[in-house]
Formats: C-alpha cells, structure tokens, sequence
C-alpha cells in the first residue's frame, strides 16, 4: 500500500490503536521551556511521577528571557518566578537546560535543528504550537498542551488522533530568489488557503521549489504551517537535511547508518493519496505584507489594501474580521501597502532569526541608516547564531546602521518580555503573529520578510526590496 511521509512515521510510532479512536504514540524527543512547563512538573509531583526518560527531554528558556543586558535582574516578577521554577524543575528532574548563561540558549525551535537534537523521522513535542518548525527535517513535531505535557513526562508517549495528510505544492523557479523568501511563499499559501485551510492535517510540502529551498528556509516554511490551520507540517528528507545535521553536538555516533535507513524509509510514496491538495507558482508571488490580523490578511508590497468585501469574497464572517482588523489597524481600503509607514522593526522569532535570515537582511542594511523615525532591533534566535554573525562582522553592519543588536530569545514575537509594542506603534515584524495586542496591548503588527523588514527599516515604510539598491 502507499503511503505519505506522515503515515510511515505515525504508524512506525503506535505504541496502541484504538478503533475509530485516539493512538497512543511514542514520543522521541521532548523539548520544554519555561512558559507551559510549570503546572506539568507539579503534576508530577503531586502524583509522586518521576520523568520517564529525562535523557530526551531538553529545556531551554526563551519566552521571558531579557534581550538586553542579562547580568541585570529580571525585572518582571512572572518572568523570573517561570525561569528561576524551570531552573529548579530541571534540576530536580535531571533534565538538561540551556539556560541564559549557556552558549547554546535560544529559542526552543531553534536550538532544536542546531543541536542535531531533532532527527529525520522522529517524533517531537513541545509546549508550543510552533514546533512544527522542525518538521523541515522530514520529523512529526507538533505543539501541545500542558496536560500533554505532562503526560509526556510521565510516560513518553501521547494519546492523539491521527490527522489527515495534506499536500501543498510550491512549483517553479524564482526569479529573485533574494526577494522573493520563504516567508512570501508560506505568507502567499495562507492567503490563498485561508487560517483554517489545513485544520484537522498535517501539511507535507513538495515540488521544485521547497527541493530548492534551503533548510533554514524550509523551517521558516514549516514554522507557518499553524497560521494556515494545520497541526503540523513536514518535508521528504534530502542530502541538503543529512548535511545539515552532520557532525552537530546531539548527532548520533551512528548517524550514517542512520542516514542509510532514512533515503530508503522516509519518502512519500509514487501514488499514495492524500486527503487535500493544493498548489501555487512561486513565478506568481511577490514580497508579501500582512495589513490584518490575523495571517491570511496579506497583500503584495505593490498592491492596495483590499476592501472587506473584496477580501471576504462573499463570506460575510470574513468581512466582518476585515472591518474589525482595519479599524484595530488604523488603515483604510485603498491605500498603497508602499504609502504605511512604521514605528519600529523586528528582525526575530522562530521564523525568521536564523544566520541566513540576518545575513540577507544586512545585505539590504549595510552602508545605509535606519530612519530616524523608526526604532529597529535584531534579536538572533540563539546564541549560538548570535556568535556566528558576529564572527561574520554582521552585528557590526546592523550597529553601524543604528539597529539595537540583542540576546537571543522569543522577544517581541510574542511580548511576553520587556520587548513590547506601546499602543498605536506600528512593526514590519518577521514573526508570525499578527493577532490584535500579540506584540504588546494596542502594538500594530505587519508580517514581512527579513529583507522586507531591513528595507522597511532604512526607509521609514514599506518599499519593494526589489527596487533597491544593494550594491
């Protein structure tokens, strides 16, 4: 029988089936942070549990970690009583944590790939909705709840009902490769496919242009996948993916026997079904901006903001959230997405706070300087890409610039630490948010590209990268 990538990996990890019911699955790895762990720990001890397998289980803290100067107390009482309890439960429990002092902290969907801690075919959790991340490396990881987590660390395994497979294809060469990312092409799909396009699936992603994608981009890719509605979202495994994880600190000491076993198991078969599809032209795909709230209200960068109706297409619930996310925004139908400007830019996240991402934006910054209108930070999504840049002399381009160059952590994706939008501010964001108050209460989102974000920085507003100069 054929079958896709998800089902070989889901099948290969029931530990028990129920009929017309949920499976119990083994989990591979379990990753934690500060934020959705708490109340999982004093489960357990309430119940007197230990951590079933604390050697797969790995914590880091990044939802509440200061950006700026760490050798300061925490300032926020909820922030420090989360990180100091994640301190004390992980030594405890005798769990590995990649705390603020430690060379490998960052945000837990980063760190993960960087640490060869995630693996092609595996099974990973975490109490966060964005582990889908990690699906880039051909694994099922998907967020979940604190009770689930809980669970996990009881009994390494999850009770879930099986999801449907769903194939979005991306076909195509771009033409500007530079201005045309991989926040385009996931922002542009949940355009199309709208927030709730891929509930009850996890999305496998194929075609010419995810196969050229490389695994930074494809993680951006997969990091999306839950604004489009989906559990998760996963890409067939390639040599770009064993090369990526070769010789990384978790790798295994077998790792190409391993890598053997995967180029033969974990494929999608010729004919297997899928219970979805759906496919887009990278040719037709410009730089993107969201003017919404949520991430299906997005134009191209020369295009105007589309009225409700136009937007809605005849749902009169979509035309409401369109009135309602216009009148939060402050923005009318009609205006040139070039004509807005912004207050501040975000160059972070778990989408967008990799190497690559902050190589390409000073790409667009160097030589130049920030408007003196806008306040522009870059928040690298783990110290270890944070020691990286610098030793590439990239912190130095942003600095040069007048952009803030920060610690690793989550930061204003999500601003649940001291990096807030005040009401009314404006954001070119590389986050994935742009939810109403989801970078601080009143803050305006607008989801971009790195890239898009750097040139909106140097120019006070948004611009079409492609008209830039670099040289």
């Amino acid at each position: 029988m054929s079958t896709t990538l998800f089902e070989k990996i889901w099948d290969s990890h029931i530990v028990l089936e129920k009929e017309n019911g949920p499976s119990l699955l083994y989990i591979d790895r379990h990753l934690i942070h500060e934020v959705t762990s708490p109340q999982a720990f004093e489960g357990l001890r309430l119940n007197n549990r230990k951590v079933r397998r604390p050697d797969l289980t790995i914590a880091t803290e990044d939802h509440n970690v200061p950006t700026s100067d760490r050798s300061l107390p925490i300032i926020d009482q909820t922030s420090s009583i989360q990180i100091q309890t994640l301190e004390k439960n992980c030594k405890d429990f005798g769990i590995q944590l990649f705390g603020m002092d430690n060379p490998n902290q960052g945000i837990v969907h980063v760190i993960g790939p960087q640490l060869g801690i995630t693996l092609p075919g595996s099974t990973i959790v975490c109490g966060d909705s964005h582990t889908s991340t990690q699906g880039a490396f051909g694994s099922l990881a998907f967020g979940i709840g604190t009770s689930e987590v809980e669970h996990v660390l009881a009994t390494q395994t999850l009770w879930m009902q099986k999801l449907k497979p769903f194939e979005i294809k991306v076909e195509g060469k771009r033409k500007n490769p530079f201005a045309i990312t991989a926040k385009d092409i996931i922002l542009s799909i949940i355009r199309r496919i709208g927030t709730s396009g891929g509930s009850g699936t996890v999305i496998e992603y194929r075609g010419e242009t995810i196969s050229e994608l490389s695994m930074e981009q494809r993680m951006t890719i997969c990091n999306m996948s839950i604004e489009a509605g989906a559990r998760a979202g996963l890409i067939v495994p390639d040599e770009k993916t064993y090369d990526y994880l070769r010789g990384k600190k978790f790798t295994p000491k077998n790792y190409e026997e391993l890598v053997e076993q995967w180029r033969e198991n974990l494929k999608t078969d010729p004919n297997a079904k899928f219970d979805k599809r759906f496919t887009i032209n990278v040719q037709e795909i410009a730089p993107q901006v969201s003017w919404g709230t949520n991430p299906s209200m997005v134009s191209d960068v020369t295009e105007e903001i589309p009225s409700p109706e136009e937007f809605a297409k005849g749902d009169l619930n979509q035309q409401k959230g369109a009135i309602n996310a216009l009148k939060y925004m402050d923005l009318k139908p009609g205006t040139l997405i070039t004509d807005i400007f912004v207050d501040r830019v975000f160059i972070g996240s778990c989408t967008n706070a990799r190497l690559e991402d902050l190589v390409d934006a000073s790409k667009v910054v160097k030589g130049k300087k920030v408007s003196s209108n806008v306040l522009a930070m870059i928040v690298p999504g783990s110290q270890m890409v944070k020691k990286q840049a610098e030793e590439l002399g990239i912190d130095k381009i942003f600095k040069d610039a007048n952009f803030e160059w920060r610690e690793s952590g989550c930061s204003m994706c999500l601003g649940m630490n001291p990096d807030i939008l005040g009401p009314g501010e404006r954001c070119a964001s590389t986050s994935n948010r742009n939810f109403e108050g989801r970078q601080g209460v009143g803050g305006r989102t607008h989801l971009v590209s790195p890239v898009m974000a750097a040139a909106a920085a140097i120019e006070g507003h948004f611009v079409d990268v492609r008209e830039m100069d670099l040289n």
